[in-house]
């Protein structure tokens, strides 16, 4: 489980979309190879260290350069040995056993020698997922065998979980079904190892933001965390793949958005090693001057945003409704399918979009669904093909002619979405309810770029529907009160808005029920966004009010199609089909708004393009192994030549693995 926070990606995702990964030495030189510093931005304050524990970007875009997993992925997006030397597949898929390599170690924050990394410390790692109920452990509790009754208590007896030490040297996991993308899952801080005795002197201790309340056996350290203002690593000398270690210092210094074009200034200082740029800027003048050929688009990447509906907010500190019948009548208006995807309709997502790229990128990053089209194939074609097929046949009318293509926007249309509101508005009024609907959209307050894009949103719902009949109320904040309203969230009820763009998804394995498990009612983490809290966590005193909205909105019958999807093992088509059955309806339902993913934007840079890890899934992609920078920026044409070459290479690849 991997939440982004989208105020942190607009400041800092170039790192793991821009560069991406791959490509040998493209642009390099003698004096490029002097280059090992690399210097950017952070725009929200890492909350914790203990990597078993969290699943936010803006913690584990940091550990996954602290800490290793058995498996990493290299620059081509392959899966290759990581802690692990060796690793061998049996039992019909169910048994994977890995050989750890003897280099291996444990280092403190001064970069001293701890211990050894032993197959224990993965028992010691799963343990520690479980008491610390890990918000990512929903991905592995029905994997592993017997961690489901380890993790509710049924068993206190963790002997009988499926991680078993083999030898001095190997780990070994039993699965309860075959799962051809186990590796992928290694990706994440869920599976990585703590040293037991570490933990243990550490007491509550472990995992505080700040550099000594972790051991690393990855390919950095922290040595300066300060908050809101700056955070370093330095290269850990004693990482077995030091080799492929080319950077040796990293610097983020504390950026709040309110000035976007002074990235780029920083950066022809010389004070950042990269820039993102803003086309609808006053300050991409100066840009185009000076760099006009050295502006390079980053690709589409697996990371999906949306705008959240709140279906059963409890919360009112920062709303603009004055009455109790406001916050009911919007609260009613939420619940209403046809208001819902009214709101979807009437949203004009280029227009959104080009807030923080331009018209030129304005459809560069628009996403329609929420697992990326291309993620997975069935049959030869896209995983997207098939959820396109399924939604116009569960409601031609609505949507027979949508297209669920990357890079254009497949929803906005705004006579359909009067229809559907014409619709809404008669059920609504039979209801009592009053015009118009006040939705409360918060805000960060100094964030330039996600204003405009909250000021778009409200200009083109209230012109297709009419501001007499929806009004959209921007709720400006500072950046702690906004993120402890949205993004942070920890319950449904501390969810304080009935609009938000806060937040994102990135996959941690490669199949599609990383995307969709998130909005299970029994388990999906993703659920508070919505008002909601998974049945697991769900006090008794809100039990009937949430199973009653579940079952309204029709997210019961959602997990069912995602639960029957699951349950094929033996049929990676099969599987696939039924997974992209579960996201047409959930995306038929209109409960949220995928809106765009990570990357097409354009930036400068001088990393080197292509050097970096690529990965779909996990927090492989924000790790900064591999990378190669260069004294002068990339230029277009350096990154288009580095792009082809990248492109073959994974086609050979591919070709070689079938």
């Amino acid at each position: 489980m991997k939440r982004r926070n989208k105020r942190n990606a607009i400041l800092i995702a170039l790192t793991m979309t821009a560069l991406l990964a791959a490509c040998g030495n493209s642009g390099s030189s003698s004096s490029a190879d002097k280059n090992d510093t690399y210097s950017y931005v952070f725009g929200t304050d890492p909350d914790t260290f203990d990597y078993s524990i969290t699943s936010r970007t803006t913690n584990t875009d940091h550990l996954a350069n602290f800490e290793e997993p058995l498996m990493k992925t290299n620059r081509y997006g392959q899966i290759v040995p990581g802690l692990a030397q060796s690793y061998k597949v049996t039992n019909g898929g169910k048994t994977y056993t890995y050989k750890l390599r003897k280099d291996a170690k444990w280092v403190d924050s001064e970069g001293n020698t701890y211990a050894k990394v032993k197959p224990q410390d993965f028992i010691t790692g799963i343990k520690h997922d479980v008491a610390g109920k890990s918000e990512g452990l929903y991905v592995i509790q029905n994997s592993i065998v017997g961690l489901n009754d380890y993790a509710s208590g049924k068993t206190k007896d963790f002997s009988k979980v499926g991680v078993k030490v083999v030898g001095k040297d190997k780990i070994r996991f039993n699965l309860t079904q075959p799962e051809p993308y186990w590796n992928s899952k290694l990706q994440y801080g869920l599976l990585e190892p703590i040293n037991g005795k570490f933990l243990k002197q550490q007491g509550k201790k472990y995992g505080q933001p700040k550099a000594s309340a972790i051991l690393y056996d990855g390919p950095y350290r922290l040595t300066n965390f300060t908050s809101k203002s700056v955070i370093e690593y330095t290269a850990n000398d004693k990482y077995w793949d030091k080799k492929n270690v080319h950077v040796k210092h990293v610097k983020y210094t504390f950026n709040d958005g309110s000035n976007p074009d002074a990235l780029y200034k920083s950066f022809e200082k010389g004070d950042y090693t990269q820039a993102r740029v803003y086309p609808n800027l006053p300050g991409y003048k100066q840009v185009q001057k000076q760099n006009g050929k050295n502006i390079v688009w980053s690709r589409q990447d697996a990371g999906t945003f949306n705008i959240t509906m709140n279906l059963n907010r409890q919360s009112y500190n920062n709303t603009d409704k004055k009455t109790a019948k406001q916050r009911e009548d919007t609260r009613k208006a939420l619940l209403n399918q046809d208001f819902r995807l009214a709101i979807q309709y009437a949203m004009d997502r280029t227009a959104y979009n080009a807030q923080a790229t331009g018209g030129a990128g304005a459809k560069r990053s628009l996403r329609n669904e929420m697992t990326p089209p291309s993620f997975v194939q069935a049959d030869g074609k896209d995983y997207g093909t098939y959820v396109q097929a399924d939604l116009r046949a569960l409601n031609p009318a609505v949507y027979g002619k949508i297209k669920m293509a990357d890079a254009q926007d497949g929803t906005y249309n705004p006579a359909l979405a009067k229809r559907l509101f014409a619709k809404a508005k008669t059920a609504l009024t039979a209801q009592g309810v009053s015009f118009p609907i006040k939705l409360d959209f918060p805000q960060g307050q100094k964030s330039e770029l996600g204003l405009n894009e909250v000021k778009s949103f409200k200009r083109s719902e209230e012109t297709t529907l009419g501001a007499k009949n929806v009004e959209i109320d921007i709720i400006e904040l500072n950046a702690d009160r906004y993120n402890a309203a949205t993004y942070a969230a920890t319950t449904g009820k501390a969810s304080d808005f009935d609009l938000s763009n806060a937040s994102g998804w990135s996959p941690d394995y490669q199949d599609p029920s990383t995307y969709l498990d998130i909005y299970k009612p029994s388990n999906g983490s993703f659920l508070i966004g919505y008002g909601l809290d998974p049945a697991s966590t769900r006090s008794q005193s809100n039990e009937a009010t949430q199973n009653s909205i579940i079952k309204e909105v029709g997210l019961d019958k959602y997990e069912s199609l995602v639960n029957a999807a699951e349950k094929i093992t033996n049929d990676d088509n099969a599987r696939y089909k039924a997974f992209a059955k579960a996201e047409a309806y959930l995306l038929s339902i209109g409960i949220m708004i995928p809106v765009n993913s990570g990357g097409g934007a354009p930036s400068v840079t001088k990393v080197q393009p292509f050097t970096t890890s690529y990965s779909w899934t996990g927090a492989a992609s924000a790790r900064l192994d591999y990378m190669k920078l260069q004294s002068k920026p990339v230029t277009t044409s350096q990154y288009n030549k580095a792009m082809a070459a990248w492109t073959k290479k994974r086609a050979d690849i591919a070709k070689n693995n079938d």
